[in-house]
């Protein structure tokens, strides 16, 4: 498949922001988009990178009536001599391939969208951020846009990637965040699309995150939906606790998405010779860790935040300090490492810097 890319004037350019302070996560989109439509007899076609637009879609499209979706989210960063890099970037098209077939969506063709993303990137280079602990996010989407009424397998679709310039996810920064169990509330069921980046997901959460806000807290933990008991996730991070020195977070078993930052965390634990374990753990195990002096640290892990150290969790009512609310030494280390191999500060040993320029 061919490529074509049909720069915007440098003249009708819009002026990248000078500094992230201020600037709301996601809210400024750089000057080019990159798309491409399929549909059952030619499959994918028509790749093109181009001014950053207005979808036009008809009102029966089906995503907007079903919700066929698929998206994925990595980052471009930069690190020394005017040099860029992206982080693991194969691994979050291969997550976007596995959510395809869930939704049946066409699959992509990773290899050529990798290269497409490199020409976006080199296009809107100057959209990446200088300022330390800055990146731009880089959003993949994949929409069924048949015009058509009635539950069935879309037969055309459309692909596209658009980017922003970005500062921390949360305003707290690197700092610890408060979250809060929902046991009223459940994100994803066994045998449903809990491990699928699907935006149905994200907009089953939005209530209770909602809540979870409005009682002061920034993030949600979420349960089982079967017994309400076993931990799974916070709504946009996997999540870890250190008890007796162990580094354990939820198994994958399908409820919960397999993030490329909690894998980077398990493989830089492995790695260090640390103790890490994938299990169930339960929410009464939890509390009672925090009862009797054992559970040390939790932290969440994912590409908006990277690492993200909890200082408190309520459950039942019921608030309880982590690590008296400070950043405790394994999140910190785990930050450090990650963000240090991804702006270029630490060696790679392991190959997940993949270079734009």
């Amino acid at each position: 498949m061919q490529l074509q890319i049909n720069p915007v004037p440098r003249s009708q350019r819009k002026t990248p922001p000078q500094s992230m302070s201020g600037v709301v996560f996601g809210s400024q989109f750089t000057d080019h988009m990159f798309s491409m439509e399929w549909d059952e007899e030619k499959g994918w076609h028509s790749a093109k990178i181009d001014a950053y637009r207005l979808l036009q879609l008809e009102p029966s499209s089906l995503v907007l009536h079903y919700g066929q979706q698929a998206f994925e989210g990595l980052k471009a960063y930069p690190i020394a001599h005017n040099q860029h890099t992206l982080f693991r970037p194969q691994n979050n098209f291969e997550r976007m391939n596995q959510t395809a077939r869930r939704m049946c969506l066409p699959e992509i063709d990773s290899s050529f969208v990798l290269h497409a993303l490199q020409e976006l990137l080199l296009l809107d280079i100057g959209w990446i951020p200088q300022e330390e602990g800055t990146s731009l996010y880089i959003r993949p989407t994949i929409i069924a846009t048949e015009p058509a009424l009635g539950l069935r397998v879309a037969r055309q679709c459309l692909f596209f990637i658009i980017m922003c310039p970005v500062g921390p996810y949360y305003p707290e920064g690197f700092n610890p965040v408060k979250i809060i169990v929902s046991d009223q509330y459940c994100r994803a069921t066994p045998g449903g699309v809990g491990h699928a980046k699907t935006a149905g997901n994200y907009a089953a959460s939005i209530y209770a995150e909602r809540e979870a806000a409005q009682s002061g807290y920034t993030q949600v933990l979420w349960l089982d939906a079967i017994e309400r008991k076993y931990v799974e996730e916070v709504g946009s991070m996997n999540i870890f606790f250190v008890i007796n020195d162990e580094i354990i977070t939820p198994q994958l078993t399908g409820t919960i998405l397999p993030g490329i930052t909690r894998k980077s965390v398990i493989e830089l634990a492995q790695h260090w010779g640390m103790k890490i374990t994938e299990r169930r753990i339960s929410i009464d195990e939890i509390i009672d860790s925090i009862q009797n002096g054992s559970l040390t640290e939790i932290f969440g892990s994912g590409t908006a935040a990277v690492i993200s150290p909890v200082g408190e969790i309520r459950y039942k009512n019921q608030s309880y300090a982590i690590q008296d609310q400070k950043t405790g030494v394994i999140a910190q280390k785990f930050f450090d490492s990650i963000t240090g191999i991804q702006y270029g500060h630490q060696e790679d040993p392991f190959g997940w810097r993949f270079p734009i320029n």
